[in-house]
C-alpha cells in the first residue's frame, strides 16, 4: 500500500514556496505556471503559512483585496495541516474529507519534505485499485485454467 511519502516521489515537484513578502499576484503567477493550487509560505526555513486557491476565492470576494498591492503574508491560512510521512492513502484520504480541506503538508523527521493534494491521493488511490483489480482478474483466470481438465467421454 502506498504511503505518502511513496505519493511525493511520484511527483515531479514536491514543494513550491514563496516569501511573506511576495505579493499575491506573483504567487498565483507562480501558481498558474507550475499548475498548482497552493504555495507554501516560508520564513527562511520555516513554513510560516500556506496559500491555496480557496484563499484566493474567500479574500478576494469577502475582503476585496487589491491583489496588485496585498502581499501574501496578510492573508494566508496560517495554521498548517500535515500528516506523517507514512501514513497510509486511507488516512489521507480520512484527513482530507473528515476536515474538508485539499492540500496536505508531509511531516519526515520534524520537517516538511512537501505538500499534497487530495488529487494527488485519490489519483494514488486509483492507480493502485487498477493494479490489484488487474492482479485478481490475473489470478481468477489462472485458476480457472489450472482447474480445467479434459473429460473423456
Amino acid at each position: 500500500m502506498f504511503t505518502a511519502e511513496d505519493i511525493l516521489n511520484q511527483k515531479d515537484v514536491r514543494m513550491i514556496s514563496c516569501t511573506p513578502d511576495t505579493l499575491i499576484k506573483d504567487a498565483l503567477k507562480v501558481m498558474v505556471e507550475k499548475k498548482i493550487g497552493s504555495i507554501i509560505v516560508k520564513d527562511g526555513d520555516n513554513v510560516s503559512g500556506i496559500w491555496t486557491e480557496r484563499d484566493l476565492m474567500r479574500n478576494v470576494i469577502d475582503k476585496s483585496i487589491n491583489l496588485d498591492t496585498a502581499l501574501i503574508s496578510e492573508h494566508m491560512t496560517k495554521s498548517i495541516r500535515s500528516a506523517p510521512f507514512d501514513s497510509s492513502i486511507f488516512q489521507l484520504l480520512d484527513i482530507f474529507l473528515g476536515k474538508r480541506f485539499r492540500h496536505l503538508l508531509i511531516e519526515k523527521e520534524g520537517k516538511f519534505i512537501g505538500i499534497l493534494s487530495m488529487g494527488d491521493v485519490i489519483k494514488a488511490s486509483l492507480n493502485e485499485k487498477t493494479k490489484e483489480l488487474s492482479e485478481l482478474k490475473a489470478t481468477v483466470s489462472w485458476e480457472y485454467y489450472e482447474d480445467w481438465k479434459f473429460k473423456k467421454k
